[in-house]
């Protein structure tokens, strides 16, 4: 199990650190906070740091769950880790009227969103999604086992924006407006992008 963090001491709230009002699609909590969800916000607020422990024992396995399907297997437990740690550390910011599974699960997906930024791109899984935009051809194992390990070092030269985004939507199931929001461009651009690194690697992969 992972613990939570030790002290008890006010910490400044990291910038990227917004208060969010409700959770994400993929974890609606539902538009009220139950009276658990509540009681718990309300130990956080108090400096409880045993509130802490129980959040992670009421909500890590549905946090695992989601975060399996965001980022690959060895990043689960950093990214839960990661999301304890902020919320120790604005736990000031909380709402006991909001539902506290909407903050941890926004939290969640901003955390996983920055591990997948920073993770080199052949060390990331290649999702069927991708593989179909490519067209990848033929059934063979051998083919998509070299066709996967193209894509990747593919990936790899595309310019920063345009990886950053095909990472987020292909590995990181972001939408296209998710994406804008994770990385402070207009939902306009990050269209392109993502549409001009499509193009751009199926040009790499043909030649």
């Amino acid at each position: 199990m992972i613990e939570a963090p030790a002290s008890p001491a006010s910490a400044t709230s990291p910038t990227s650190a917004t208060s969010p009002t409700s959770a994400t699609s993929a974890a609606s909590p539902g538009s009220a906070a139950s009276p658990g969800s509540a009681t718990l916000a309300g130990r956080l607020l108090a400096d409880d740091e045993t509130a802490l422990a129980e959040c992670q024992a009421e909500f890590g396995p549905a946090l695992r769950r989601y975060l399996r399907r965001l980022v690959p297997a060895d990043l689960v437990d950093d990214v839960v880790q990661a999301v304890l740690v902020e919320l120790w550390r604005c736990r000031h910011r909380l709402d006991p009227e909001q539902p506290l599974r909407g903050w941890i699960f926004t939290i969640a997906r901003r955390r996983a969103v920055d591990q997948l930024r920073a993770r080199p791109p052949a060390s990331l899984p290649l999702t069927q999604a991708l593989v179909q935009a490519l067209a990848q051809p033929g059934p063979d194992p051998a083919e998509r086992v070299a066709r996967a390990q193209d894509v990747r070092r593919a990936l790899a030269t595309l310019p920063d924006a345009q990886r950053e985004a095909l990472v987020l939507a292909y590995f990181g199931d972001l939408t296209q407006t998710e994406i804008a929001a994770a990385v402070g461009a207009p939902l306009g651009t990050v269209k392109a992008r993502t549409a001009r690194g499509l193009r751009r690697l199926g040009a790499l992969l043909e030649a």
